[in-house]
């Protein structure tokens, strides 16, 4: 770089009330983005640097002066040093993109909060429209826009929170600061939208994680959380994340009623209403699934059919179920241990401890390990009509699945094992996750007994059809006992004014 003095003779009027309005620009791009005095503005390389400016008239001609800091030996034109200005800054007037504004004012109002105070939303989007309408540098029409960018950025989920507040929006997947997809009603797609830092997608997670009490650090970079309305969390960080910060968000945008499931084709009408029938009756049903297959949502349809007078317990990993016409409800969740490795709550612990508040029936979201088994004594002590879901690739195999995770951490032997499962489960719903991305209820069967090899058998009672596109019924439940009970217990119930209202 080298010093030069420069005078330039301006013709135009208009054209120095323009450079004096760049000038002024150029002085508060660097008060409130650095935050330094202009002296120390000198030590930028990559910022046009100038010392003093003096405008003025001599001989009746407009003129300006200045010593600046000039990039090789030749002079500049008044065309050329206008042009230079607008280059490197890049602050003509409405000259700024949406990013660069809402980074400037970012910084500008978080230099404007203060440590002291516990600020409300209200106080931080009051402070936000009164920073960006004093501004003299973004372009008006860009105002709104940047408002709402600030705002998320200090009090929501920065880049994200527009998909987390989209309904058709189900699945939220960042693979780092520059690559984030969603799936909606379009499937799967990339979006253009991106984080500016890994410090920046990591506090969006830190800030989705302590929500819920848990911590996300180099000595926990994994962690399952839940956001407040009911959305999965699961987050991993670098070195595990090779490719930076890693985010999956599961949406429940919307408690779906059996009814909706069946206008999507989840499942049909004769099979809703016989499910309907199984739940009222009390028989434990058993859902099972792959990934993303729908089973929650299944469960949260299926629990539209309990009765508002029961006692109902829910016990999750991660709070998602939607269970809200039930006023005698107790929602329990695990508690991963403290950084000393003390104070973790498991599923099993929550399942031992729910036998004692006098359920009428257990929810268990869903079993991986040894909790499979508490959950089946629970189904063969009295609270008939529990419910669970568990990840398998078809209903018999979720029968081997439960198998596996019982003798994993016990020495039961075999025999007793599907003893307990045979009693304990009597309807096994198992959905897949089609290859248009649909979910179907592509299997319902009837636990009845055990196979000549000691396994234990499924009957199908409702099967998908492919050419049909269609869940069809295929046998018939033989196990009525429970449903016969409940028509009796209806038929000897006296008359009550609400069902004749």
């Amino acid at each position: 770089m080298t010093k030069k003095n420069i005078a330039i003779c301006i013709e135009n009027s208009t054209k120095l009330a323009e450079l004096r309005r760049m000038l002024s620009l150029i002085e508060e791009y660097a008060h409130f983005t650095y935050r330094k005095n202009l002296q120390k503005l000198r030590q930028d390389e990559n910022l046009f640097r100038y010392d003093h400016v003096v405008l003025g008239q001599r001989e009746g001609r407009n003129f300006f002066t200045g010593e600046m800091m000039i990039g090789g030996d030749e002079l500049f034109s008044a065309e050329e040093l206008f042009s230079e200005i607008k280059r490197r800054l890049g602050l003509a007037v409405g000259n700024e993109t949406e990013e660069q504004s809402t980074e400037r004012l970012l910084g500008i109002v978080e230099s404007r909060m203060r440590n002291d105070i516990d600020y409300t939303d209200n106080d931080v989007r009051e402070l936000i429209e009164e920073t960006v309408s004093s501004d003299r540098v973004i372009n008006p029409r860009l105002h709104d826009a940047v408002c709402t960018n600030v705002f998320n950025i200090i009090r929501r989920f920065d880049v994200l929170t527009e998909f987390l507040e989209d309904s058709e929006i189900t699945e939220i997947m960042v693979n780092g600061t520059d690559n984030i997809f969603v799936e909606g009603r379009n499937g799967l797609v990339k979006v253009d939208k991106c984080f500016v830092s890994k410090d920046r997608l990591r506090n969006v997670i830190n800030r989705m994680v302590s929500e819920v009490g848990r911590q996300i650090d180099e000595a926990n970079p994994i962690v399952d959380a839940r956001l407040k309305d009911g959305s999965r969390v699961n987050a991993v960080l670098e070195p595990i994340a090779i490719n930076g910060p890693s985010l999956t968000i599961r949406r429940f945008p919307k408690a779906y009623s059996m009814h909706m499931l069946v206008e999507n084709k989840t499942i049909s009408g004769e099979a809703s209403y016989f499910l309907a029938e199984l739940v009222r009756a009390k028989y434990n049903i058993f859902v099972s699934g792959s990934t993303a297959s729908g089973k929650t949502t299944l469960l949260n349809g299926l629990s539209e059919y309990i009765g508002k007078d029961e006692r109902i317990v829910t016990i999750e990993d991660s709070a998602e179920l939607q269970i809200k016409h039930i006023p005698n409800i107790i929602r329990m969740e695990v508690r991963l241990a403290n950084s000393s490795g003390k104070g973790s709550v498991s599923i099993s612990d929550l399942i031992k401890n729910s036998l004692r508040m006098r359920p009428d029936r257990i929810i268990v979201g869903e079993v991986r390990r040894e909790e499979a088994y508490d959950m089946l004594q629970a189904m063969n002590t009295g609270h008939d009509g529990s419910l669970s879901t568990g990840h398998a690739n078809s209903a018999s195999d979720m029968m081997r699945r439960l198998e596996t995770m019982i003798l994993t951490n016990s020495t039961i032997p075999l025999a007793a094992v599907r003893g307990t499962i045979e009693s304990a489960i009597d309807i096994v719903v198992h959905l897949s996750r089609m290859r248009n991305r649909s979910r179907k209820v592509v299997e319902i069967s009837e636990v009845r007994g055990f196979n000549e090899d000691g396994s234990i058998r499924l009957v199908p009672l409702f099967v998908y059809d492919d050419e049909m596109d269609e869940l069809v019924q295929v046998g018939e439940l033989k196990n009525t006992r429970k449903l016969e009970t409940k028509r009796m217990l209806e038929e000897q119930r006296p008359v009550r004014f609400d069902d004749i209202a």
